[in-house]
């Protein structure tokens, strides 16, 4: 099997990249992880934030960007993480009015090919991630995910399956590995357990049967793994 570099999401860590960034990414180096995901800028200019990575010989792998932060300046945001370095750029989440069924999701849809042919232009690539309300149903019996992946206008739009989601969403994440082979070059791999509620645990401490989704993301094309846990 293909060894596949591990980035953290630093989202993991927020409250310490908030108080250091500087040393969160220091010991994050020093754990053995060879990138990050960004989710914002901790107050530092993109310049400083090229800097501290490249100081700790981490790779800038992606960035978790909001929907309205591309609506508001494109331009500008993609130069933000052009100049950090990312490969990807990702939209992390939407309310449900811009989701599948909801008043503003033609508007999303529309909004997709611009967004995604400007990362392009600056050599990256647009991915959307999941959580678990994409699997809710269509009419037509499918996942609403498959159905969003296969609108004409997402065609340049790639997937960062989040496996957590997967699962508790109602899917199989090795499946789903399988069917966005060569669209999913960046996923999210975490962990839970689910008691009342979903529950978030370290990756190998609940339900993901790591090994099969390490092997399956290798064999879909996958480019990097990024490690996540919102909660502690």
């Amino acid at each position: 099997m293909e060894k596949l570099p591990i980035a953290v999401q630093v989202y993991s860590v927020r409250d310490e990249a908030a108080a250091d960034f500087d040393g969160t990414m220091a010991k994050l180096s020093a754990m053995g992880y060879e990138g990050v995901e960004l989710a914002g800028l901790y107050g530092k200019s993109p310049r400083e934030i090229r800097a501290c990575l490249d100081k700790y010989n981490l790779q800038a792998v992606s960035a978790h960007v909001p929907l309205d932060e591309f609506l508001k300046d494109l331009d500008g945001t993609v130069k933000a993480y052009d100049e950090i370095g990312c490969r990807f750029l990702v939209i992390p989440w939407l309310d449900s009015e811009r989701w599948y069924g909801g008043c503003g999701y033609g508007a999303f849809l529309d909004s997709i090919p611009e967004i995604a042919e400007r990362c392009r232009q600056a050599g990256m690539q647009l991915l959307y991630h999941n959580h678990s309300f994409e699997f809710g149903k269509t009419p037509e019996g499918g996942f609403q995910l498959d159905a969003f992946y296969g609108d004409q206008r997402t065609a340049g739009l790639a997937a960062e399956l989040d496996l957590c989601w997967v699962k508790a969403g109602g899917a199989d994440p090795v499946e789903y590995l399988k069917k966005y082979s060569g669209r999913c070059p960046v996923v999210h791999v975490k962990d839970f357990v689910r008691e009342n509620n979903v529950t978030l645990v370290a990756v190998g401490d609940g339900v993901l049967e790591v090994e099969a989704v390490v092997r399956q993301a290798a064999e879909s094309a996958a480019l990097w793994l990024v490690v996540e846990q919102d909660d502690h």
